[in-house]
């Protein structure tokens, strides 16, 4: 999941328009051996950097591309440009980090522009570098149009019990739409891609080695690159760190749980603020969201650009809201203006973070202008790779007989979170295989060692999957135990910050199994 590091959500795209340039260099290809010869030319870019541009823009953030293959396995089918961004070194440098911050379908550039202070400290000893991975943000973004919308209808209702067979229909629509929406760039999605991207930025950035920091989502995206290229492993940290191996069923059930607990938590603060919009008794207002969700998913509310706000899309929005309680002050107020005034236009800018309608992906592989991001590129994208991840592909008649028993699961796991996550993992149906590569071949890695942070009280990614991929990468793997709440912990615990910038700064790794205790509450 997307991890939200910044005290603000993302209210509006940031425009990034600076011109950008490749200077094409013949020093520093990659062993034959590594790489096949025909992605040399890859391999030989350097990044011509410039300001970006833009109304929210940091003076100091500058911006970039470099250019990747749609296909590997066929690198004369056509290219795909990649937007980079990167504050400078302060100090000595050495060389870049690379941040990944998760969904997937996060959009490193925004992000980056937005979270600046949350990692102007690494620039002591980095160029700290973020990028739009492949089918995100500038970087052929991917959209659903509102095929997701009727796949939410067709399985959160009175049809999916008495007739499996219209929502297996309606599915199969849905994945025909995204690939209409999406372009060529949809078949070529997915984390294996994507690590491969990563190492093409490595060798464009200058870089021997590629130091990352990833979180949630980008754990998984480090454990694959370290699985491919170990020997290009330098500094690592993967914080609130992704299951490897559970199916995507499981996953979303896990999902559902920590939402549902974050929800809970949420409520308990928000009860004891005057000004809650749900009233003073926590109980009383678990059951008013319930009753505002079911409300707004049978009579949606009017939003920008002539669209309608539903239950499931103020779903979508919470859950983004609660992944660091340094969010929770601006959902209250989002949610306040909701219910008091029908006003959607706060809680929408949890959901979306951005300003565009769906639109058709008819570009070529080159950067798409920052306001022609379709609106649904992260929720497409989030579906896009996790569905090409994902090897599981049931037969038309498993899901038929098995769908009335799943909606159960998932609404006992949560009664607001369930209806959502249950349709994101159905929405792989229809769509082509994923790879096995990430369960079969992501495993005892042979690098450096490196750093794996997991939280007691994430809400996406549960504690045990630290656990469990630490035991799966092997002895590499340094896990911190940090006992606090929320959504990774670079951004919410200042020991777990510590310890991150002393090992990518200085090299310094703190004890395998050691702990950053709870802090307290800064709103409490």
């Amino acid at each position: 999941m997307l991890a939200k590091l910044t005290k603000r959500p993302s209210v509006g795209r940031c425009a990034v328009t600076g011109a950008v340039g490749l200077v094409l260099l013949g020093a520093g290809l990659p062993a034959a051996a590594d790489v096949p010869p025909d992605l040399s030319r890859f391999y030989r870019q350097k990044v011509g950097w410039t300001a970006c541009r833009g109304p929210d823009m940091p003076k100091d953030l500058q911006c970039g591309k470099v250019t990747v293959p749609l296909d590997y396995a066929r690198p004369e089918a056509g290219t795909l440009d990649l937007a980079l961004a990167r504050y400078r070194a302060t100090g000595p440098s050495r060389g870049s980090v690379l941040l990944n911050f998760g969904g997937p379908g996060g959009a490193g550039v925004t992000e980056l522009a937005l979270g600046r202070d949350d990692f102007i400290g690494l620039t002591e000893g980095y160029d700290v570098v973020s990028f739009d991975p492949r089918g995100v943000g500038r970087s052929s973004p991917v959209s659903c149009g509102d095929a997701a919308e009727k796949a939410l209808e067709a399985t959160g209702g009175g049809t999916t019990e008495s007739d499996p067979q219209a929502v297996l229909g309606t599915l199969r629509e849905t994945a025909a739409e995204c690939a209409a929406h999406s372009g060529p760039v949809l078949p070529h999605i997915g984390t294996v891609n994507a690590a491969r991207d990563l190492d093409v930025m490595r060798q464009a950035l200058g870089d021997k080695k590629l130091n990352y920091l990833g979180f949630s989502y980008g754990t998984r995206l480090g454990a694959v690159y370290a699985a491919q290229f170990p020997g290009r492993v330098g500094r690592f940290v993967l914080d609130g760190v992704d299951t490897l191996t559970e199916p995507l069923a499981e996953q979303a059930l896990a999902g559902a749980q920590g939402q549902q607990t974050a929800l809970e938590n949420f409520l308990t603060w928000c009860t004891r603020d005057i000004a809650c919009p749900f009233g003073r008794d926590p109980r009383a207002a678990r059951e008013r969201v319930v009753r505002l969700v079911d409300s707004l998913d049978r009579d949606p509310v009017p939003a920008d650009f002539g669209e309608e706000f539903s239950g499931q899309d103020l779903v979508g929005a919470i859950g983004q809201g609660l992944y660091s309680r340094d969010l929770w002050p601006s959902l209250e107020r989002a949610l306040a203006l909701l219910l008091e005034d029908g006003d959607t236009r706060r809680v929408e800018a949890f959901g979306t973070g951005g300003v565009t309608l769906p639109v058709r992906n008819r570009n070529h592989g080159g950067l798409v202008n920052a306001e022609d991001v379709p609106l649904d590129n992260l929720p497409a994208a989030l579906m896009a790779v996790n569905c090409a991840d994902d090897p599981d592909r049931p037969s038309a008649g498993q899901v038929a007989r098995d769908l009335a028993r799943l909606r159960a699961r998932f609404e006992k796991a949560s009664p607001v979170f369930g209806r959502y996550r249950l349709t994101q993992t159905l929405m792989c149906y229809g769509r082509p295989e994923g790879t096995d590569f990430i369960r079969e071949k992501v495993k005892d890695v042979d690098t450096p060692r490196m750093l794996l942070v997991g939280t007691r009280g994430d809400p996406a990614t549960p504690y045990r999957w630290t656990v469990e991929t630490a035991e799966r990468l092997g002895s590499s793997a340094v896990v911190l135990d940090n006992r606090g709440e929320g959504h990774t912990g670079y951004g919410s615990s200042k020991c777990v910050r510590r310890k991150i910038e002393d090992f990518l700064l200085y090299g310094s790794l703190p004890r395998n199994g050691s702990s950053c205790g709870s802090e307290p509450d800064p709103q409490d």
